[in-house]
């Protein structure tokens, strides 16, 4: 995926004709903050414009229009995730309690503040998907390596004994992933921690 490098410069006054310098990183984490509240259709560019600290001219010129920006949030987001993931799965020392920090990391971000902002896949999937062909490739690459992801630890569950050996390791990965999703989009309604919480202990279920 493409990766957006930041220049991690302090804002400075501009010379005449400069855009303001900003640090890419930084703008990006608040577009995904913005696209992921408001769908890409629903954030205006004066909206991110102002979340970026940047004029709708510096925001143009740095990423070339809406569409632009959303492309490069989207795969720093999935980015960052893998890598928050990572740090999860590395703790885990089984397949099944892999698979449960999975679902507790989703749990986690779909109650409250986190779960109103909702998921950009998701999002990207429902609001913009089906009109362009570009965002329904990151949508799919995305959901893609989650359920590969998904199969190779069920498989990993199976091989060490805690996950039931007769399942079907791509489609219990398919239902996962299913869970996954819709622990995003039932958290933008607004719920309870422990609502969440139960969710993942029940997914479980599906390992025995």
């Amino acid at each position: 995926m493409a990766y957006m490098t930041a220049t991690h410069a302090s804002p400075r006054r501009p010379g005449p004709g400069r855009p303001r310098e900003f640090d890419t990183e930084l703008a990006l984490d608040r577009a995904i903050a913005v696209f992921s509240e408001r769908g890409f259709h629903g954030a205006a560019i004066s909206d991110l414009a102002q979340a970026l600290g940047l004029t709708a001219g510096s925001l143009y010129k740095a990423f070339t229009d809406k569409r632009g920006l959303f492309l490069a949030a989207f795969d720093r987001y999935v980015a960052l995730r893998a890598e928050r993931l990572g740090l999860v799965l590395a703790a885990a020392p089984t397949g099944r309690a892999k698979i449960k920090a999975v679902l507790d990391f989703y749990a986690g971000n779909s109650h409250g503040a986190d779960g109103r902002q909702g998921c950009l896949v998701v999002g990207g999937a429902v609001d913009i998907a089906t009109a362009d062909a570009e965002v329904a490739a990151r949508v799919a690459g995305a959901l893609a390596a989650n359920e590969e992801r998904l199969a190779a630890l069920v498989a990993l569950g199976q091989a060490d004994g805690s996950v039931a050996p007769h399942l079907d390791a791509a489609v219990t990965a398919r239902l996962l992933l299913c869970v996954l999703q819709g622990m995003r989009v039932v958290g933008k309604t607004g719920r309870e921690r422990a609502e969440m919480a139960v969710l993942a202990d029940g997914a479980l279920k599906l390992l025995d």
